[in-house]
């Protein structure tokens, strides 16, 4: 896909501009109201050279001057990113999010004090105030406006964020928050993880869970399918009942027993299999 140029420069987004001059520390490209823009040397990719356009991300540096990277950072402007604390200042804290300079949270935009080290859930946004890439905790005022468009079963791209008493919560595709029910999970998750996920439901106050593993769909199909085929080559019969452990289904299917128990029900409904106390038979 060819990629159109800039028509304006976006700060804390990638851009597509072109390299106007080279000098020894670096290029530096049309940057449009913004002026030249510096893309340091070590930067650069291989075989660029003057006239030449390059996707870069913009932001700020510590002399609040546009600078360019090839680097991609965890967040850009108008996304949602788990991000850690590496420092606390005297006007805020400062978060790794990916590039040389770190990510700044102000004192006003803390829900409560961060702490070195740990993590936090925040919204990546440019103040037009201090005109520079700033991040929030205060994540509701900047989300309570959005429009949730999924419909149940909808893959999606999972942050594992922090875990609650009732399950973990997760980063949506970077723009809204999500719940995924500890008794639901049926593997080992980490803070910050990426994974794929599902939508399991859409509340009417647009919360959001999610789910690890489709439970309905063409996954059902999918999975019944499966089971079949291991009946078959089981010589129709296996010793899986109501009473099998979900992590024993999870080793095997790497689903939910809600959805393995779906995928049985329908392959009995379809008179395929027996389901009887001791397992599972071909008909």
């Amino acid at each position: 896909m060819i990629k159109i140029p800039s028509q304006t420069v976006k700060i804390g987004r990638m851009n597509r501009l072109q390299v106007v001059t080279e000098l020894d520390f670096g290029m530096y490209l049309d940057g449009k109201k913004y002026g030249e823009i510096l893309l340091p040397r070590k930067y650069i990719p291989e075989g660029i050279q003057v006239d030449d356009f390059v996707d870069v991300f913009v932001y700020m540096d510590s002399e609040d001057r546009p600078i360019a990277t090839t680097e991609t950072p965890y967040a850009m402007e108008g996304e949602l990113a788990y991000l850690k604390a590496v420092a606390i200042s005297s006007i805020g804290a400062f978060l790794d999010w990916g590039l040389m300079k770190d990510l700044l949270v102000p004192y006003r935009e803390q829900r409560e004090r961060m702490t070195d080290g740990e993590s936090y859930i925040v919204y990546v946004y440019f103040d037009t105030t201090s005109e520079r890439m700033v991040a929030s905790t205060k994540i509701g005022k900047f989300l309570h406006k959005q429009t949730v468009n999924y419909g149940v079963g909808d893959e999606v791209d999972l942050i594992i964020c922090n875990e609650t008493d009732i399950g973990w919560n997760v980063i949506i595709d970077k723009k809204c928050i999500g719940i995924i029910y500890k008794n639901e999970v049926f593997q080992e998750l980490e803070e910050g993880q990426s994974v794929k996920g599902f939508i399991k439901l859409v509340r009417p106050d647009g919360k959001i869970d999610a789910e690890l593993q489709r439970s309905g769909g063409n996954t059902r199909d999918e999975l019944a399918e499966l089971i079949l085929k291991d009946l078959k080559e089981a010589g129709g019969f296996m010793p899986l009942t109501d009473k099998t452990p979900p992590e024993v289904i999870n080793d095997r299917y790497k689903v939910s027993k809600r959805a393995y128990k779906r995928a049985v029900g329908g392959l009995y409904k379809q008179r395929l299999i027996t389901v009887d106390e001791d397992g599972l038979r071909l008909v």
